[in-house]
C-alpha cells in the first residue's frame, strides 16, 4: 500500500546474483522490503517472491522505452529494480542512466559475473577483456582474439558457447580453450571446459559467462591493433584506400574514444573500419552510393569485428541529412560533387576535422581550393612497391595521392 509521497530518487535499482535472496548485502534485503513496487525480469522476479510485500511487476519487451512510462506510473511509491549483478556493467543501470537520467536513480550493485568468472579461474581482471554479445553480433568477439589473450564473453543465451566456438576455429583460432561458467554464485553454478574446435558439448543453462584463452593455429591470420591492415583484409572492387595511404589518413583523422566519424564515399569502407577498430567506444558511419558496395562494406565490418558500423546507401550531400551529428569526417569520394564538402564542414562541431583525399587533378584542385578556403595542411604521398621485372625486382609507383586536412 502506498503510505505517502516518497522523497529520494525515482527509483533503486538493486544487483542480485544468481544465489538470490541470501546473497544479498543487509542493505540492498532492507530496500527490497521496504519497497512498494519492484520491477524486473521474471528470473529476478523469482528470486525474491516470497521474501517482499512489494507488488512485483516483469519489464515490458522491448525494454528500452518502457523505463520513462514507468517511473512516471509508479511516482511516489518507493520503487526498486531488479538487475544482473552490477547494474552499471552492461546492466539495467547503464539502460536507466540513457533513458531517465542518473540522477533519478540510486544503485545498489552486487558482484556482477566477470567479478565471479575472474575469481573461479584465478585470472587478474584488470588483464581480461569483455565482450557482450548480448543483443549483439557474436562477431564483435573478432576485435578482441589475439594469441595468448584472454577474453570473457557475456552470452546472450544457451547457443553463444558453441557459436563463439565456431567462429574461433573459422577465424583460425581453433586451438583456443574456452570455460563455460553457468549460474555464477548460485546453487546451480557448473563449469566445463573444451578447445573449440573439438567443441562437442551440448546446450546448457542460458545464464553464462564463457572464458576464451585465446590461440592461434598455424598459419592463422591475425591482424595488427594500429590502423594500415593488409589490403587483402578487405574484399573490394578496387575501391579501397590503399594501405600506406590509410594509415596516413587515419593518423590525421586522430581517433579518440568515444567519437563518431563520418566515412564519405565510402569505398569497401576501411577508414571507418580501422577508425572503429581504434577503440571499442569509437563509432562511425559509412556513406556510399553504390548498393553492391555497401553491401561489401557490411562483410568487411563484420570479418574485422566491428559489425555495428552503420551502413547508409545513398549519395552525399543528401544522405548526410539525418546521420547523427560527427566529430570527425573523412572524404573519400565525392569531393568534386556540389554541396558535398560544405556539409561536412556545416556538420562538424567547433574542433572537429575534416580530411579528404584526391586522386585526379579535378579533386586535387578541389583540395587546393578547400586549403585556401578554410584553411588547413595539405601533404602529397607517393608510394610504391617493388614488383618483378624480368628476374629483377623494380619500383612500380602507385597513382599519388593528395591528403588535406582542417580543423574546422
Amino acid at each position: 500500500m502506498n503510505t505517502g509521497a516518497h522523497e529520494g530518487p525515482a527509483v533503486t535499482v538493486v544487483g542480485i546474483g544468481a544465489d538470490g535472496w541470501s546473497g544479498l548485502a543487509g542493505t540492498a534485503q532492507e530496500t527490497l522490503a521496504a519497497a512498494e513496487v519492484i520491477l524486473g525480469g521474471p528470473r529476478q522476479l523469482d528470486l525474491v517472491a516470497g521474501k517482499v510485500e512489494a507488488e512485483l511487476v516483469a519489464w515490458p519487451s522491448p525494454l528500452v522505452p518502457a523505463p520513462p512510462g514507468l517511473l512516471a506510473k509508479y511516482a511516489g511509491q518507493r520503487l526498486c529494480a531488479l538487475a544482473s549483478g552490477d547494474p552499471m556493467f552492461f546492466g539495467l543501470g547503464a539502460t536507466l542512466a540513457r533513458t531517465v537520467g542518473a540522477e533519478q536513480m540510486h544503485v545498489i550493485p552486487h558482484p556482477s559475473s566477470v567479478t565471479l568468472a575472474c575469481a573461479r579461474l584465478g585470472w587478474p581482471s584488470e588483464d581480461v577483456e569483455v565482450v557482450s554479445v548480448v543483443g549483439r553480433p557474436v562477431e564483435r568477439l573478432r576485435r578482441s582474439v589475439s594469441p595468448g589473450r584472454r577474453v570473457l564473453v557475456l552470452s546472450a543465451g544457451a547457443a553463444s558457447p558453441a557459436l563463439i566456438a565456431a567462429q574461433l576455429t573459422a577465424d583460425g583460432f581453433g586451438p583456443s580453450r574456452l570455460t563455460v561458467l553457468e549460474q555464477l554464485g548460485g546453487p546451480g553454478e557448473r563449469l566445463y571446459s573444451g578447445i573449440a574446435r573439438d567443441w562437442l558439448h551440448p546446450e546448457g543453462d542460458a545464464l553464462n559467462v564463457v572464458a576464451v584463452e585465446c590461440a592461434a593455429a598455424p598459419g592463422a591470420r591475425v591482424l595488427g591493433e594500429v590502423p594500415g591492415l593488409p589490403d587483402d583484409a578487405y574484399a573490394h572492387d578496387g575501391q579501397l584506400t590503399k594501405r600506406e595511404v590509410r594509415a596516413v589518413t587515419l593518423a590525421h583523422l586522430a581517433p579518440r574514444p568515444g567519437q563518431t566519424l563520418w566515412d564519405v564515399g565510402a569505398g569497401a569502407g576501411s577508414i571507418a573500419i580501422e577508425w572503429m577498430r581504434a577503440h571499442r567506444s569509437c563509432w562511425a558511419v559509412a556513406v556510399e552510393s553504390h548498393p553492391e558496395r555497401a553491401q561489401r562494406i557490411r562483410h568487411n565490418a563484420a570479418a574485422l569485428g566491428v559489425p555495428a558500423l552503420q551502413v547508409v546507401t545513398g549519395r552525399a550531400p543528401g544522405a548526410l541529412a539525418d546521420l547523427p551529428p560527427p566529430d570527425a569526417v573523412f572524404i573519400g569520394g565525392g569531393l568534386t560533387r556540389d554541396g558535398v564538402l560544405e556539409a561536412c564542414v556545416e556538420a562538424l562541431p567547433a574542433g572537429g576535422r575534416l580530411v579528404a583525399n584526391g586522386v585526379t587533378v579535378e579533386s586535387e584542385a578541389a583540395l587546393a581550393a578547400a586549403r585556401e578556403r578554410f584553411g588547413g595542411t595539405l601533404v602529397r604521398l607517393q608510394v610504391a612497391r617493388a614488383e618483378p621485372v624480368g628476374g629483377f625486382l623494380g619500383w612500380k609507383p602507385a597513382m599519388p595521392v593528395t591528403i588535406w586536412s582542417c580543423d574546422v
